[in-house]
């Protein structure tokens, strides 16, 4: 089993930078897997218990100048490690000058990603910050734990408004209660609200289009012949959705979220290379 890989592309390090940043802020721990032509950060947090799940998957040719991987064997041809992000992401924040970042598995005292942070100096010298990063080998009999979360029957799939409008309005309503219902119908229209005993709160968006797949089978609404006015809604926790909205640094260009009514709201932003799906479960 190893793994080395290297970065020298100052866009490529900043912009694989910023996606471990935002996994990062959604989850404390992932499971990152690697396969010869993609890397995944996976969260499954068992949605049962009112767990939110992440999928993040992005091609390595797009980021790496080199990258070699052998997989715990010739048929399984992956590596999945547990990790602290976190810890991952600070490492990366002191290469955002560096000549090169490289990144390895290895197994001196305990498993840990070596990354390797040559940063510019005299040309006669090279200065070269190194931090280890601890990580657990997932044995291969708990891989089926980590395989992409299915996504159920969905009522409405519609695009987001623009990122940062929704997260101002989301932390003001923060404010006021810890749920928020999301609604959205084939017409183009979402809604967000809040309500309680005191106050209720709503913000309408409008014209913003539903993706092409919104009209097919997949989606029950069409299926059935519902009416496109029709509002399919999911109360979630509004701490997720904060998270979420907060801590992107992806960039999408495109966003959207799916919504299976009163089960789950399934979240995508995609942005070129890097898809990034964020799974977030109603509440009763």
């Amino acid at each position: 089993m190893r793994f080395r890989a290297k970065i020298v592309d100052v866009a490529c390090l900043s912009h694989f930078s910023r996606i471990v940043n935002t996994v990062a802020k959604l989850a404390k721990t992932c499971i990152l897997r690697l396969t010869v032509c993609k890397l995944y950060f996976i969260l499954s947090d068992k949605v049962a218990n009112g767990g939110a799940s992440l999928w993040c998957e992005l091609s390595q040719g797009n980021f790496f100048d080199e990258f070699q991987m052998e997989g715990v064997a010739a048929e399984h041809n992956e590596i999945y490690l547990e990790f602290v992000p976190e810890n991952l992401s600070r490492a990366l924040k002191t290469a955002q000058s560096a000549k090169a970042v490289k990144i390895k598995l290895t197994n001196k005292h305990c498993p840990c990603l070596r990354v390797a942070v040559e940063l510019p100096s005299l040309p006669s010298s090279s200065r070269i910050v190194t931090h280890d990063i601890p990580v657990g080998v997932i044995p291969r009999r708990m891989w089926n734990d980590f395989r992409e979360p299915s996504v159920p029957d969905f009522d409405v799939s519609i695009y987001l408004p623009v990122l940062k409008t929704m997260k101002s309005v989301v932390e003001r309503m923060k404010n006021l209660s810890n749920f928020i219902v999301i609604e959205a119908n084939l017409s183009g229209e979402m809604n967000l609200k809040i309500e309680t005993d005191l106050v209720s709160v709503t913000t309408h968006f409008k014209d913003l289009g539903n993706p092409p797949w919104a009209s097919e089978d997949r989606c029950q609404s069409s299926a059935q012949g519902k009416d496109l006015e029709s509002m399919a809604e999911a109360c979630i926790d509004i701490k997720k959705l904060q998270q979420l909205l907060a801590g992107q640094q992806v960039n999408p260009t495109k966003a959207l979220c799916n919504i299976a009514r009163k089960r789950i709201v399934h979240f995508i932003l995609l942005h070129e290379e890097v898809s990034l799906q964020y799974f977030i479960p109603a509440i009763a």
